[in-house]
């Protein structure tokens, strides 16, 4: 099962994902697509998310590679997140074909965080109207695959009908 777990920023999408994550067979294994550097108020973020994870979940942190850590696992994987992943990419270039490809082929659950960028402000500089594109492309990618998608609004759950359901 492919989940996609949509919100906006605080929206309460990772929580949910990992209650998900946690009802699925073990192993589980937590991809943290994040390279938290030298930001202190974010690295404070970090430690929380890590500190409400089960001890027995494993963390792999897969700034690149994403598609061949998602091939090599058993067990459930849960991403968090593909916003943070598609960043850390020089000029947002991404593998999403084999990142679509690699959720496939995958024999465990898989749940994905992804912020949803489409409600926002529209970004007044050229490099955020870039991301916040690459970002609902690859939304709309992962989510083409995906057996459920979701969205999280004020810690609120509501399940999106398919492309061909509407």
């Amino acid at each position: 099962m492919i989940t996609l777990v949509l919100g906006g920023a605080r929206s309460g999408k990772s929580l949910v994902a990992e209650r998900l994550a946690a009802r699925c067979p073990p192993p589980v294994t937590y991809l943290a697509t994040l390279a938290v550097g030298e930001d202190a108020e974010l690295g404070l973020r970090v430690a929380a998310h890590r500190a409400r994870r089960p001890a027995a979940w494993c963390t792999l942190e897969v700034a690149s590679g994403l598609p061949d850590a998602l091939r090599r696992l058993a067990g459930t994987a849960l991403v968090d997140s593909l916003g943070a992943w598609l960043a850390g990419h020089e000029g947002l270039a991404v593998d999403t074909d084999g990142l679509c490809a690699a959720l496939l082929a995958r024999a465990g659950d898989t749940v994905l965080v992804s912020d949803e960028v489409g409600l926002g402000v529209h970004p007044s500089s050229e490099v955020g109207r870039h991301f916040r594109d690459a970002l609902g492309s690859l939304n709309q990618a992962v989510a083409a695959v995906a057996d459920r998608v979701l969205l999280v609004v004020a810690g609120r759950v509501l399940t999106l009908a398919s492309a061909e359901d509407g």
